[in-house]
């Protein structure tokens, strides 16, 4: 239906009505919006607009309604949280002409979890492309809403959060200074963010989706006026984007709900985001996986496989040089590896820094790379292959790139062709440092580009993909699920490094998690790192069943378990549960939540009839209440649980749990005592 062009604005309704999008333009031709939720302001009027050399869509613009429409459909993800997903939402595309007759459209669309908006620039006379230099998009704030954010940077996600009223944050969030140089300037916020309403029951998300061909957002933060606007990656010249008529930009997404499971169980970006470009996903297969990794973070261990590199500047030859004895990524050490994923029905093993370039990162940017079809001396690649295929094992391939994006461009097509003949159909990339030799961001518009180039390369090879370092996700994984996995935020490696607090991982699901899974990397079960005997001094902020709990609340169809097999093997009765836990999943409920405090969720196994349960909490102990109910009637389970020992606390004594089994069914309701730093896991099996 269509609505003319006299029309003042247009109200676009989700549809349960409980979602209102509202768009017009004022007395200055602006263009503005405002969403509200049961009637009750969730964004106050916000504007809209675009600004480029070339044109400036932001003022004197007439608005018309083009059209409506509404979708509702079912489709099927490779793998996640569900086997099937709902995709229902009524669509208005408005259109905005200014005096010369140049018009920028705007498509929204309202789903009964939230809104999504974008810009669409048709192709059209006297508009073939724009030098972008940023956006006008606002999101005026309802309240003094309660902000769950980190720093606004270009490079970096890697913080905890900040959690406070936007009129303290200025106070309250810290300046990064090991990333300065890409701080957004003034007091700014990475997306994707989590608000609460001080007063109602109001929860809300606000992120991307589809980021393609655009740079990331963030938002500045005007903390008097309590408004939020969009900001745009530049590159190093202060250009946001260049761009081609027709196109179009991410969507702006708005996630609400009135309780805090509403925002963790939403599906809004991945409906927002394209299907599946790849017909054929029967070779994508999620998995979990060990791999040498945690022993380069305890203390003593190294990438590198020689001391002696700096010496001979220029050396080709790696045999002429003698191992440092400190190299992990041995044939031997990753013969014990496999041998340990084996026994215990684990079916991947990640390998890092077994090829070379890693004794001189700095030499990368300057005279030297990292070759990656070029393995180490001590490193038997073509042995360790035969050995892993003979023990029903994957090995994993990793390729740092030390942000050296144009070079690994460069490479790419040997390193995936020398992945194929090998046999490895996995990688874990990464974008340590800045990106060269380009100047760019991690997420300016040229590396947005680069991440998916490396994707769709990657899927002509039949590879899955997990990226550390890159732009934070926005939900591609549905047109690109070979991109089974990122990191993009403070993972499970800080531990190593000082600790994640506690309600660090009751705000990634909130947040992080809305653009896609996360390689957290849990599964640590000695977390005095002073134990080593290395020098780290460290200690892991958890309890060993809170890291159990995370496989479930920290959800990703590539899971590692990271710490070392020999405190698998100590604790063998707990890490049954790891053995045990799938990763993809055919149902999900979130039966309780509240950011930085706890979570807990069901999820039913996707191969099984089996369900599990995981819940966390903070710094401070709980009562968990589980509510069976999801549960078939009619049927019992035997009910495997694994929690902290009543003595267990994250500070001094992080190794207390107990196992226990009861019989439960869909009228049970079981109370779980949560020590502080603590959680629980429960594996539920029918009874036959």
């Amino acid at each position: 239906m269509a609505v003319s062009a006299s029309a003042a604005g247009y109200t676009l309704q989700s549809p349960d009505g409980n979602i209102s999008f509202n768009i017009g333009t004022i007395a200055t031709g602006t263009p503005v919006y405002d969403v509200t939720f049961k009637g009750e302001p969730v964004v106050g009027e916000s504007t809209l607009g675009l600004v480029a050399d070339e044109f400036k869509f932001t003022d004197g613009l007439a608005m018309t309604v083009v059209g409506t429409d509404s979708v509702d459909e079912t489709w099927q993800p490779v793998w996640g949280e569900t086997s099937d997903i709902r995709n229902n939402y009524n669509e208005v595309l408005v259109s905005f002409a200014d005096a010369k007759g140049l018009t920028v459209n705007v498509r929204a669309r309202a789903f009964n979890d939230g809104v999504g908006f974008r810009y669409e620039v048709p192709e059209q006379r006297g508009l073939n492309y724009g030098t972008l230099r940023g956006e006008n998009t606002q999101f005026a704030l309802p309240a003094d809403m309660t902000m769950y954010v980190i720093p606004g940077d270009y490079d970096s996600d890697e913080f905890l959060y900040t959690v406070a009223p936007v009129s303290q944050l200025k106070e309250k969030m810290p300046n990064p200074r090991h990333t300065e140089s890409s701080r957004i300037p003034g007091l700014a916020a990475q997306t994707p963010l989590l608000m609460k309403h001080p007063e109602r029951p109001l929860y809300v998300n606000i992120h991307e989706a589809a980021l393609v061909g655009y740079p990331a957002m963030a938002v500045e933060i005007d903390a008097d006026a309590k408004v939020l606007k969009s900001h745009l990656t530049p590159d190093k010249n202060g250009v946001r984007a260049y761009l081609q008529a027709p196109f179009v930009t991410p969507w702006r997404t708005i996630m609400i709900g009135d309780e805090a499971t509403d925002i963790l169980a939403s599906q809004l970006i991945y409906n927002l985001n394209d299907p599946s470009v790849i017909e054929d996903t029967s070779w994508i297969v999620p998995r979990k996986f060990v791999g040498v990794w945690w022993e380069m973070f305890t203390g003593g261990k190294t990438w590198a496989y020689s001391d002696k590199y700096n010496a001979k500047p220029g050396v080709t030859d790696y045999s002429a040089l003698p191992s440092n004895g400190r190299h992990p990524a041995n044939t031997e050490n990753v013969k014990r590896y496999i041998d340990f994923a084996a026994e215990n029905g684990i079916p991947g093993v990640l390998v890092e820094g077994w090829n070379e370039g890693w004794e001189d990162w700095a030499g990368y940017r300057k005279n030297r790379q990292f070759l990656f079809d070029k393995p180490y001396p001590d490193f038997d690649l073509e042995g360790l292959v035969e050995y892993a295929n003979s023990k029903g094992v994957k090995l994993i391939m990793h390729h740092e790139t030390a942000a050296n994006a144009a070079d690994y461009e460069r490479q790419l097509d040997r390193a995936f062709d020398f992945m194929n003949e090998h046999g490895y159909d996995a990688v874990k990339t990464g974008y340590v440092g800045h990106i060269i030799p380009r100047s760019e961001y991690h997420s300016s518009q040229w590396m947005v580009d680069h991440y998916i180039n490396v994707v769709q390369k990657a899927a002509d090879h039949k590879i899955m993909i997990d990226s550390h370092e890159a732009v934070r996700p926005t939900g591609l994984m549905r047109t690109y699920p070979n991109w089974v996995a990122q990191e993009s935020a403070r993972g499970g490696e800080f531990e190593s490094f000082g600790g994640n607090p506690p309600s660090h991982t009751a705000i990634l699901p909130f947040t992080r998690l809305k653009g896609g899974p996360m390689d957290y990397t849990p599964g640590l079960f000695e977390m005095d790192l002073s134990s080593y005997g290395q020098g780290n001094t460290s200690r892991g902020l958890t309890t060993l069943a809170r890291q159990l709990a995370l496989y479930l609340t920290m959800p990703s169809p590539l899971q590692m378990a990271c710490d070392l097999p020999e405190n698998y093997r100590r604790f063998p009765d707990a890490f049954q549960f790891i053995k045990d836990v799938p990763v993809e999943w055919r149902d999900s409920r979130y039966l309780e939540a509240e950011p930085a405090e706890y979570i807990t969720v069901a999820r039913l196994d996707k191969n099984s009839d089996d369900w599990y349960v995981g819940t966390i909490t903070n710094e401070n102990a709980r009562k968990a209440e589980i509510d069976f109910s999801f549960l078939p009637k009619g049927v019992n389970y035997t009910a495997t649980i694994y929690q902290d020992g009543s003595d267990a606390h994250y500070l001094d004594n992080p190794q207390s749990y107990k196992i226990s089994t009861k019989k439960v069914n869909s009228k049970t309701r079981l109370k779980i005592d949560v020590a502080p730093g603590g959680g629980a896991a429960i594996r539920l099996v029918p009874v036959k």
